[in-house]
């Protein structure tokens, strides 16, 4: 029986021209709701990650890869990255 999902992760198909959201978690924070209640502008919440340690890269609820943060210069700003430096097994089953 032919597999029709063969081919598709490198296949030209009309799937392949689908832009995807990829979410990238750099952290999280966990403050109390009191906290929370005293937020304005120009709050400074601290997350639980330090600025070199690795971020995941969800597409939905479903961890894809793991990277690290980088700035790409371009246009006279530096835009925020993301290098790849695991990426999940999208073939198998989970």
């Amino acid at each position: 029986m032919d597999n029709p999902t063969a081919g598709l992760a490198t296949g030209n198909t009309p799937f392949t021209s689908v832009p995807i959201e990829i979410t990238v978690s750099v952290g999280k924070a966990r403050p109390l709701v009191r906290e929370l209640l005293q937020l304005n502008e120009g709050s400074v919440l601290t997350l639980d990650k330090q600025l070199d340690d690795p971020v995941e890269l969800y597409v939905g609820e479903k961890l894809i890869g793991i990277g690290v943060l980088e700035v790409v210069e371009g246009d006279g700003q530096g835009q925020l990255a993301v290098r790849l430096t695991e990426v999940v097994d999208l073939q198998s089953p989970s």
